[in-house]
């Protein structure tokens, strides 16, 4: 398996998000929304990306991790610790120590996240969200 650090590419974005259960992106979501990443990763195997996590926010206060996922047949094989592990080492590395950084976790990958220090926010606070249909 070969690690990349890089900008995801639209099109490999939008299949990597539908193959793995997550909503549909246009196209004109993913060409801001990539472009302004502060941190992209992607895992391949044999030329084929089977996993792929950002990080996004300003830098400096707040930050969230998005879009982990692995390709549902590559699951079960460490490969969403091997890029939680990436992520978590850029935000020791890079982001500010004051800085909040959050995510959502969906399913059983809350178990994932605890073993990187992710923590419940309940009853501190709540996760709230709109969408913008």
């Amino acid at each position: 398996m070969k690690i990349i650090e890089a900008k995801i590419p639209i099109k490999l974005y939008q299949e990597m998000r539908v193959a793995c259960g997550l909503s549909a992106k246009t196209d004109e979501a993913c060409e801001i929304g990539l472009n302004n990443s502060i941190y992209s990763i992607m895992i391949t195997e044999e030329e084929q990306t089977i996993a792929m996590g950002r990080i996004i926010g300003d830098g400096g206060c707040f930050c969230q991790v998005v879009d982990i996922c692995v390709i549902p047949e590559m699951q079960g094989r460490g490969i969403g610790k091997m890029i939680m592990e990436n992520i978590s080492n850029f935000i020791k590395s890079n982001l500010p120590k004051s800085c909040y950084v959050s995510l959502i976790a969906d399913g059983d990958a809350s178990f994932l996240y605890e073993k990187f220090g992710f923590q419940d926010t309940l009853p501190e606070s709540k996760g709230m969200y709109i969408k913008n249909n």
